[in-house]
């Protein structure tokens, strides 16, 4: 352990790492690997029998009726909002706090995003803030699990069932997560997953939808196959070339091989949310008594999933900008990261429909101060202690 009189790395000290630590990573062994090389070995490189396959065995892993395999997260949220009956004229609100994509997919649709703020302490969607900017425009809302914390599903259930709208689970984060005892997964009208390479399982790139409408999840379907009702295997079997297209939709499929990766990668994550839920235990033991530092709130009633382990700094206990905190810590060897920037921030929204700061304060607040440490169930214990060392070294040098 680094003392408090160790000259910071960024001031010419040693470092507490020499190979940085980055904040997440894939986890990849050889039954990965041969799972893939078996697929490119088939017939079916896509639209095959892995993706059913895949599809099957994640709705058992959630709970859920049906899931929709898709090329990305993105994919998924997209997917989401054309199964939901989103379209021009429409509002979707959406938490501020969040990556771009959550947003992203209303506009796809041409509707318009409607920003709303988040609860101080967890920063998950406030259920308040939904209330108060429904109007007769809402189609849906969706609820983005930051950091892998299930939202108040109680309270925007029962708010959107009365209003008649649609809720989308933006669960990118929290695949492995419970509400009051029920999977993420089951807790929305929509869930949209990711399975990007930081994300508790990986396809390299790749999204699914859960549902219980059967109904949405072949109208899922049918938009990643370009808005056409049979591909090229359903053809193959009944011995046809015939195909119509029913709708306007994307190529957002995902392949038999990635699917076969995600087969492999699906059956080792209960040990991997485990792991990630011990590292969580292991930095909030060890963060508790440092100054100026304050991990995210996490609510009894969830089982976090734990993709990202945020702190807040406390500008009145450090003399630091987060951003001098930010390349302090880099300095070290320990890759923090931001999630997120407000997404009205962004100059794509601030041009396209004239949103400023101000929006959303909590929101603004919690951005200037946090930072989100490395965690991937990959991580060592020996690699968790050296962030706490690092966090430990950069706060007390900064203490006012």
């Amino acid at each position: 352990m680094a003392t408090h009189t160790d000259k910071l790395a960024i001031e010419g000290g040693a470092p507490v790492r020499t190979q940085p630590l980055p904040y997440g990573r894939q986890w990849l062994d050889d039954a990965d690997v041969d799972a893939v090389v078996a697929v490119l070995r088939s017939d079916w490189l896509t639209t095959g029998p892995q993706v059913a396959e895949f599809e099957a065995a994640f709705a058992a892993a959630v709970g859920a009726p049906h899931a929709v395999a898709v090329s990305s997260g993105t994919a998924a949220l997209h997917a989401a909002m054309y199964a939901a009956g989103v379209g021009p004229g429409d509002e979707v609100i959406v938490p501020a706090l969040t990556f771009a994509a959550s947003a992203n997919c209303a506009v796809y649709q041409g509707a318009t995003p409607v920003f709303a703020d988040v609860s101080p302490g967890t920063l998950l969607l406030a259920p308040t803030e939904v209330e108060r900017l429904l109007t007769p425009r809402t189609r849906a809302v969706v609820s983005v699990d930051y950091a892998g914390q299930p939202c108040e599903y109680d309270r925007l259930r029962t708010i959107a069932r009365d209003r008649g709208i649609c809720l989308v689970a933006d669960a990118c984060h929290a695949l492995g997560g419970r509400y009051r005892e029920e999977p993420v997964g089951t807790l929305a009208d929509l869930t949209a997953f990711s399975l990007h390479p930081v994300k508790h399982i990986t396809t390299g790139e790749g999204g699914v939808v859960t549902t219980a409408d059967p109904a949405l999840a072949t109208r899922m379907r049918t938009f990643r196959n370009h808005g056409i009702t049979a591909d090229h295997a359903r053809r193959a079997a009944q011995n046809s070339w015939f195909y119509e297209m029913v709708d306007l939709g994307y190529n957002y499929r995902l392949t038999d091989f990635q699917c076969a990766l995600g087969l492999s990668q699906l059956r080792k994550l209960p040990g991997w949310v485990a792991r990630r839920r011990a590292l969580a235990r292991r930095y909030d033991g060890a963060l508790a008594e440092l100054p100026g530092v304050r991990p995210l709130a996490v609510r009894p009633e969830v089982e976090h999933a734990y993709h990202l382990y945020v702190i807040e700094l406390d500008s009145e206990v450090l003399s630091a900008s987060r951003a001098d905190v930010f390349a302090a810590l880099r300095a070290e060897g320990i890759a923090v990261n931001v999630h997120y920037i407000p997404v009205y921030w962004h100059p794509f929204y601030r041009d396209r429909f004239g949103m400023t700061p101000g929006l959303c304060p909590v929101t603004e607040e919690a951005y200037a101060r946090m930072l989100s440490l490395p965690m991937y169930a990959g991580m060592s214990d020996a690699d968790a202690d050296s962030v706490v060392e690092a966090v430990d070294k950069v706060v007390h040098h900064y203490a006012r």
